[in-house]
């Protein structure tokens, strides 16, 4: 069986501003925080860089730049403040609106390979990401639950 790595990247590429589109609207309807206050322009460029390392990934076949640059942006927007769940609701709204897209035009007998690469790339990326915030939020203070509380008046 021939790879279908340069079927999925052509048709990512090919469809580039209609994958972006679908997502920056998706991640603006979620109304998260952070995402609200930089506004849809800001949204649509950080979900350009996101798309470009997975389309580099898939080419190159090879998961290192998503995973050093999930890290960085992990550190970054840990460093400012957004939560976890944010962060990943951008990787979310992008790769649902690329599996749309090879749904779309992906001839069956390769679907299952090209969902399968495209799985691969962005769940290292998430896998990144989660595992970079589990490590910084270890090492910051949270303040220890006060029991007392739970058991006056008794």
């Amino acid at each position: 069986m021939t790879s279908t790595a340069p079927h999925v990247v052509t048709v990512l590429t090919d469809a580039q501003d209609e994958i972006l589109d679908r997502a920056a609207s998706a991640l603006d309807r979620s109304h998260l925080p952070h995402y609200d206050t930089s506004g849809p322009a800001q949204q649509r460029v950080r979900l350009g860089k996101l798309f470009d390392v997975v389309v580099d990934c898939l080419r190159a076949r090879q998961l290192v730049e998503v995973v050093n640059w999930s890290e960085q942006i992990a550190r970054e927007r840990f460093e400012s403040g957004f939560g976890i769940g944010e962060v990943q609701t951008a990787f979310n709204v992008l790769e649902e609106s690329m599996w749309r897209t090879l749904v779309e035009v992906t001839p069956p007998p390769e679907m299952a390979e090209s969902l399968g690469l495209l799985t691969t790339v962005l769940g290292a990326g998430k896998d990144a990401l989660a595992r970079s915030y589990v490590s910084l939020a270890s090492k910051q203070h949270v303040p220890s639950l006060d029991m007392r509380a739970l058991f006056e008046g008794i």
